[in-house]
């Protein structure tokens, strides 16, 4: 009996391979060190939601999950993003770019002083 492959497995599945070969490199501890340096959705500033990885360049556009690439973001914005650029995304959703893009290089920088 052959097994039934649904459309969101296989989608699943070239994602995992994708990420797999891409060369990411975040830790869990990485993970939980841009979690307190936002404390929020980087992108919509939502606080108290559960926050998902986000890779500000995604995969698909040859990002990688690494402490550079990663900010939280809120369930919405994650899927409401996509694959798309951040900065275009930003501008179509009428969020604070401006903030956003100075937020993140201020965060990079004290990442990168920590370790």
């Amino acid at each position: 009996m052959a097994v039934r492959q649904t459309r969101r497995a296989r989608a699943a599945r070239r994602r995992s391979r994708r990420v797999a070969a891409s060369g990411s490199d975040l830790t869990d501890a990485q993970w939980h060190t841009i979690l307190d340096a936002w404390a929020c959705c980087a992108y919509c500033g939502a606080d108290g939601a559960a926050l998902q990885k986000d890779c500000v360049l995604p995969i698909s556009r040859g990002g990688r999950y690494t402490l550079e690439n990663v900010v939280p973001a809120c369930r919405s914005c994650n899927a409401s993003k996509s694959n798309d650029e951040v900065t275009s995304w930003m501008r179509r959703r009428r969020l604070d770019e401006p903030a956003f893009l100075h937020r993140w290089t201020t965060i990079l920088i004290d990442l990168r002083a920590q370790g």
